[in-house]
């Protein structure tokens, strides 16, 4: 499974920042990667992680570390 990082201020593993970026609970969970990009809102570090958040849905959600701001790619 993927390491701890650092998200506004206190440790989450790749699930629970799946589940921040989701708004409830997901099925399964891939690791925590580094975005190659900077939060549009604060110009903080961004993290990536793909999930299942359903049998039939495979989702990757972006997270600033520093601010609330987080999407996917559902749009």
């Amino acid at each position: 499974m993927s390491e701890n990082r650092v998200v506004e201020g206190r440790m989450v593993t790749a699930r629970k920042l799946a589940e921040i970026v989701e708004g409830d609970s997901v099925m399964e969970v891939d690791s925590i990667e580094e975005a190659d990009r900077e939060c549009p809102a604060c110009g903080g570090s961004v993290l990536t992680v793909t999930y299942m958040p359903s049998v039939t849905e495979l989702v990757t959600g972006r997270k600033c570390q520093d601010c609330d701001w987080s999407e996917t790619d559902r749009n």
